[in-house]
């Protein structure tokens, strides 16, 4: 009897102690955290001018990333435009940001700091270059630009990279033929319709607000970049064969274009970010970019371009690790 007894606490003792050990692991279960942890930290995404494409896409990102990396810290830095980015992610001072692919090659060309650490995540929107003047300008073409007072974008934008090559392939010095001033988006359109300035190119997503605004409250007409222009600019080689013919459809500016389409040059954004960069905050953040593209681009128009098929062509910079997990999680 005193066995028996003994052998059926023996088995309850061992019954409770495998409850316990169930229970301990599902409090375990609860209360730790498992599989691999979800980014964490502060990030720097550097845009472009305040009225400028980059920067309202970067407002519009930069809620859709808090949702989507809740434990991550999104700051926005405005710049002067591509050169300007490309340069302080490379050195460390930014951690993503949007550049278009001839100032990416320029700088890789030019053996800038960090350049063997740039990475690709997206392929975005294409930028459109466009040249404005007064409707009643006498301006037809580029090289109708002699001796006229033109806005040429900052130093460190990509509008100022190519706006001196489109007048060079036109047989014009851009430091001496013309007078250049050397302002972006954010004040060349007031300047236009005060007759501070005869005429202003912008590299931007279409349509771009501040251009758009401007059409609204003044007379404005976009030159034609003709072909033979965009021929002898990719004639040069290097950087400049990321540029291509492209035409502005009739109706990116109501009221501007008069139904008219009109040929530019079209150039791609990539979004940039370096090897220094966890993997798992890019998959994340090249995530969010492809899956905010349709709300995003009910308000900045651009956005809507961003095509997960094209995504993965970054050149002139190879895809981050974190970027080619991403694409390989939705290939079909």
């Amino acid at each position: 009897m005193l066995q028996a007894l003994s052998r059926i606490g023996r088995r309850r003792a061992l019954q409770a102690c495998a409850a316990l050990v169930v229970v301990l692991g599902l409090l375990l279960w609860w209360l730790l955290p498992l599989g691999k942890p979800a980014p964490s930290g502060t990030l720097t995404f550097s845009t472009g001018v305040r009225s400028g494409v980059y920067q309202r896409y970067g407002e519009r990102l930069k809620g859709d990333l808090a949702k989507d990396l809740p434990h991550v810290s999104i700051r926005l830095q405005t710049s002067e435009g591509s050169q300007q980015n490309i340069a302080r992610v490379a050195t460390g001072k930014a951690d993503f940001t949007i550049a278009t692919a001839d100032a990416l090659a320029t700088y890789l060309h030019g053996g800038g700091p960090g350049a063997d650490r740039l990475r690709g995540c997206v392929r975005l929107y294409d930028d459109y270059i466009q040249l404005v003047v007064p409707r009643g300008s006498k301006v037809r073409k580029v090289s109708d630009l002699a001796g006229q007072r033109v806005g040429v974008g900052q130093p460190g934008s990509g509008v100022r990279l190519v706006a001196d090559r489109l007048m060079t392939a036109a047989g014009l010095d851009p430091a001496n033929d013309v007078t250049p001033v050397p302002n972006g988006i954010d004040t060349t359109p007031q300047q236009l319709e005060n007759g501070l300035l005869d005429a202003f190119f912008w590299s931007g997503g279409l349509p771009t607000s501040a251009v758009q605004e401007l059409s609204d409250r003044f007379a404005i007409r976009l030159v034609p970049l003709e072909a033979a222009l965009i021929k002898e600019l990719q004639a040069v080689g290097g950087s400049a064969r990321y540029y291509r013919s492209a035409m502005m459809p009739a109706d990116a500016y109501h009221g501007t274009q008069q139904g008219q389409a009109v040929p530019t040059v079209a150039i791609a954004n990539v979004l940039v970010t370096t090897d220094r960069t966890d993997p798992a905050m890019t998959e994340a953040f090249t995530r969010t970019v492809i899956d905010s593209r349709d709300r995003i681009g009910r308000e900045v128009h651009a956005a809507q371009l961003v095509d997960l098929r094209t995504a993965i062509y970054t050149d002139p910079l190879p895809l981050h690790e974190g970027a080619k997990r991403y694409y390989r999680s939705v290939k079909p």
